[in-house]
């Protein structure tokens, strides 16, 4: 079949590219590996230490704490399955990776966020970015970082904080947009400086958007766990890959309901701990009213007999 365009190729571009990343750049890659790997195994191993029903009544602490004793008790029911199902371990592993991997997102895409909310020409450069960091395969980041970082969590953490940065910056650069412009005033007519206005006015009131974008990004990290499999890391996801590998359905189901039942559980105990921060909200929205300036009351003045 003719083609109108020459061949292109920049498939050979993309070998060439990491070829020569990982001749120049090689022992960076590895320093950035180990860096990553070190605290995902500290994770898992302090946690695969733990007695499994000690674990378990402390996830159900955490619900019960952020959502109360239903949440509570389906997380007991549901980590208890998972027990069950010979896959606490491996739920432990990705448990692992899904931490660091959303910490490093949100270390970086809330500031990202301020960024492109302070500023319209960040935002301008930032947002095209983002459609292409969320747009574009996860297999695609995983395929040179096996090259470059080898089989393990370090190339599935680059790909899950990569694929799950966008929300993180978008609703945090969103929160603080949608602040009442009449606040920030106010606070700059009291002296405060823009630092002090960000800190004081504009990151309490954005909080519930912020909190809605840190869901996200976890969300988003554990939606990777599959694909973590494929670059080696162990995890759920290595099990439903092998799964699939010798079409297994009975592995691959029970693997497949314990990353559901994780997912409820992080999804529920991060939305439950975000709206424990409202009543912050609440309060600043009420100096707010206070605030506010009053019509004058014109006063008569009276004789006295």
């Amino acid at each position: 079949m003719s083609t109108v365009m020459p061949r292109i190729h920049l498939g050979d571009w993309a070998d060439n590219a990491v070829d020569w990343l990982e001749n120049h750049w090689g022992g960076f890659f590895d320093g950035l590996a180990s860096a990553i790997n070190h605290p995902v195994d500290w994770i898992a191993d302090g946690l695969l230490h733990t007695p499994v029903i000690v674990l378990i009544i402390a996830f159900a602490v955490i619900a019960w704490l952020a959502r109360g004793w239903k949440l509570a008790l389906a997380t007991l029911i549901g980590f208890l399955l998972i027990d069950g199902f010979d896959q606490f371990a491996a739920a432990l592993n990705s448990l692992s990776q899904i931490l660091v991997g959303s910490i490093i997102a949100i270390v970086i895409s809330i500031p990202l966020g301020i960024l492109a909310a302070r500023s319209r020409r960040a935002s301008t450069v930032i947002r095209p970015v983002l459609d292409f960091m969320q747009t574009l395969p996860a297999y695609v980041y995983i395929l040179p970082g096996l090259f470059l970082m080898g089989i393990g969590a370090a190339n599935a953490v680059i790909a899950t904080v990569i694929f799950a940065m966008p929300p993180g910056v978008r609703l945090t650069e969103l929160g603080i947009r949608q602040v009442d412009q009449e606040m920030v005033e106010a606070g700059q007519a009291f002296g405060a400086t823009p630092r002090e206005v960000l800190r004081g006015i504009q990151m309490p009131l954005a909080l519930p958007s912020i909190m809605a974008g840190v869901n996200q990004v976890i969300m988003l990290a554990l939606s990777m766990v599959v694909i973590a499999g494929v670059a080696g890391a162990p995890g759920l996801g290595t099990n439903v890959f092998a799964a699939l590998s010798r079409l297994d359905v009975g592995i691959g189901c029970e693997a497949g309901i314990s990353v559901v039942i994780l997912a409820i559980f992080l999804d529920r105990v991060t939305d439950g701990l975000s709206k424990t921060d409202l009543g912050l909200v609440a309060e600043i929205s009420r100096l707010r009213k206070q605030l506010r300036p009053r019509p004058a009351v014109a006063v008569g003045s009276g004789s006295t007999h």
